[in-house]
């Protein structure tokens, strides 16, 4: 993989060129900022940004009153490679406050041979319906510690109004739901993402998310999509990277509550 290359297309076709991630929101482009738009239950925030030294606070004030003006919380996604190189500390000043860093991490699905089946016991069923949908938000709470209703109201949004966009699956030993993750699909693009892996801590070990992975993987290339993208925690990296997975860049979630 020529990695340069590969994350110049990434930047121009899933950043720059940016779609919405579900109905209701919209793409918007302020100057040199791509950012969405959404209800309080979507995903608001900046995307990509094509920033100089001289032009970088004007721009951070420009969104902080965007969204402040419509009432809405935010995250400025920023990558290791955007510029300006102090843009992170810039938005720390601004009053945003860093979550922790992830590693932007791309596989071509051609090249991929992940053969990876659930243990004995468990079955990988699709999240097509509501009742999948509480499973898979069952799995998001226990295995992050974290409320559900965005995740819950964002999947339902998609799958009644955009069901090509989305792949979710839940892992279930016996009846109880163990694991949980989703593939996220712009039709016409070439990356498509796999996001929300997590697995319940009595379960994990197990080969659960690398049989979650290889599960996706299939079903993108089965689409035609060239390429996998990943947000990958400290935890999965290393898993993404045994599969095939490389590092391109990093990315660190820059949140703004007002």
């Amino acid at each position: 993989m020529d990695h340069a290359s590969v994350l110049a297309l990434y930047d121009r076709d899933m950043r720059e060129g940016a779609r919405p991630d579900g109905p209701g929101a919209r793409i918007e482009r302020a100057g040199d900022v791509v950012r969405q738009v959404a209800d309080a239950h979507g995903w608001n925030g900046v995307v990509w940004s094509g920033l100089d030294r001289a032009g970088a606070d004007r721009a951070i004030e420009e969104q902080i009153a965007h969204f402040t003006s419509l009432g809405r919380d935010f995250e400025w996604k920023l990558y290791g490679h955007d510029l300006p190189h102090d843009l992170g500390a810039r938005l720390t000043a601004a009053g945003f406050r860093p979550e922790p860093e992830e590693t932007l991490m791309i596989a071509e699905t051609g090249t991929l041979t992940v053969e990876a089946r659930p243990p004995a016991g468990v079955r990988l069923l699709p999240a097509a319906d509501a009742a999948g949908v509480d499973l898979v938000v069952d799995v998001h709470e226990r295995a992050f510690g974290t409320d559900g209703t965005r995740l819950r109201h964002r999947l339902l949004a998609r799958l009644a109004a955009d069901p090509d966009t989305v792949v979710a699956v839940v892992a279930l030993a016996g009846e109880e739901p163990v694991a949980a993750a989703r593939l996220e699909l712009v039709p016409g693009a070439r990356f498509a993402g796999l996001w929300g892996g997590g697995t319940v801590e009595a379960w994990r070990g197990r080969g659960l998310y690398r049989a979650l992975v290889a599960h996706r993987a299939h079903t993108a290339a089965a689409l035609g999509y060239r390429y996998l993208q990943v947000d990958a925690s400290t935890q999965s990296r290393p898993i993404l990277e045994r599969l095939g997975f490389q590092p391109l860049s990093t990315t660190t979630p820059y949140v703004y509550e007002p």
